[in-house]
């Protein structure tokens, strides 16, 4: 493993196995799934679903998983933190992203439920419908992260906070983290996790982050309005950095009173899932190397448009070679 103190980008999520299938609407219809949305899942009904997909594609995932190997292919030194269990999903996990060159500091553990996973259905106009049994990953507590600290950037999840020992443990992490010189970053994840925890979200980004991400959906719900200039304006009063996707509209960066855009060229999607991830990724690429924010949106933009294109929530071309063919780097 690398020495902790020179990793680039070091994330906590939820350590999820995705295994997506292709289906029609005719099927989400006839399981019961509510298109285009993450539905949170019993055992039984993971199980139910898994052995009714068809051509399985199964990849190591979780939003931040997902983000952190999107980072790590760019060339950066990168750690994800997450629980899985000792079984064949979870020592799938381990090794895929380990064989990525990304570390993995908690191996697989000796716990009672399931490594996470969740049955991902794309439907023909690429929508994605997320059926997410959480398991042994939504168990992270402060016990569970080792001491990685440094001097590059933290990321976390809003998915990990439907869990007192999460939300703890995002806390203790980014105070140990600004402690060693580094920044902290969140992804809100999810309109429900900002309706569900907006107190404990909004005490977070004013206290603990340097950076926040999110869509407009989750910042007007975060902030309670319906206008997504004056949500954003309140995060940048208390957050250094805050990033904002619009589906198809131009990428919006505020840094105190400055703006900065990123265009997006509209890209007719086959699998949705993964592009928030993504736009991450190259975001925080860019954060990391010292780029302007300008420059660091439109690296997210890339990593979103290319990853949109094709099945499955990770790059399947050298985002490094798009970003000089774009002139970026």
């Amino acid at each position: 493993m690398s020495n902790p103190a020179n990793y680039d980008v070091i994330g906590i999520g939820n350590a999820m196995v995705d295994v997506i299938s292709p289906s029609s609407d005719t099927f989400l219809d006839q399981m019961g799934i509510t298109k285009g949305i993450m539905q949170l899942i019993e055992r039984d009904r993971a199980e139910l679903l898994y052995a009714s997909m068809d051509s399985r594609v199964e990849a190591p995932g979780g939003s931040v998983g997902n983000t952190i190997a999107g980072i790590g292919e760019l060339g950066l030194q990168t750690a994800f933190i997450g629980k899985v269990k000792d079984d064949a999903l979870g020592k799938f996990y381990a090794k895929s992203l380990e064989d990525a060159g990304t570390a993995f500091p908690l191996p697989p553990q000796d716990v009672e439920d399931p490594t996470s996973r969740s049955m991902i259905f794309v439907s023909p106009d690429g929508e994605r419908s997320m059926n997410t049994y959480l398991g042994a990953g939504a168990d992270i507590s402060s016990a569970d992260v080792p001491n990685v600290f440094g001097t590059g950037l933290l990321f976390l999840e809003g998915y990990l906070f439907d869990k007192d020992e999460g939300k703890t443990a995002f806390s203790e992490a980014a105070t140990k983290m600004k402690a060693a010189g580094g920044r902290s970053v969140i992804t809100i994840s999810d309109p429900f996790c900002a309706e569900r925890h907006r107190a404990d979200f909004k005490r977070l980004i004013a206290e603990d982050m340097d950076i926040a991400i999110g869509n407009d959906a989750e910042w007007m719900t975060l902030y309670e309005t319906d206008d997504l200039e004056d949500a954003l304006r309140q995060a940048a009063a208390v957050c250094d950095i805050v990033a904002c996707t619009r589906s198809g509209e131009a990428v919006w960066v505020q840094q105190g009173d400055t703006r900065f855009t990123a265009d997006v060229t509209p890209v007719t999607p086959v699998d949705a899932t993964g592009a928030g991830d993504q736009f991450a990724a190259g975001f925080l690429f860019g954060v990391s190397t010292g780029r302007p924010l300008d420059v660091a949106a439109q690296m997210g933009v890339l990593c979103a448009a290319e990853v949109i294109g094709h099945m499955g929530p990770r790059p399947e071309v050298n985002m490094a070679d798009v970003f000089r063919e774009h002139g970026l780097i």
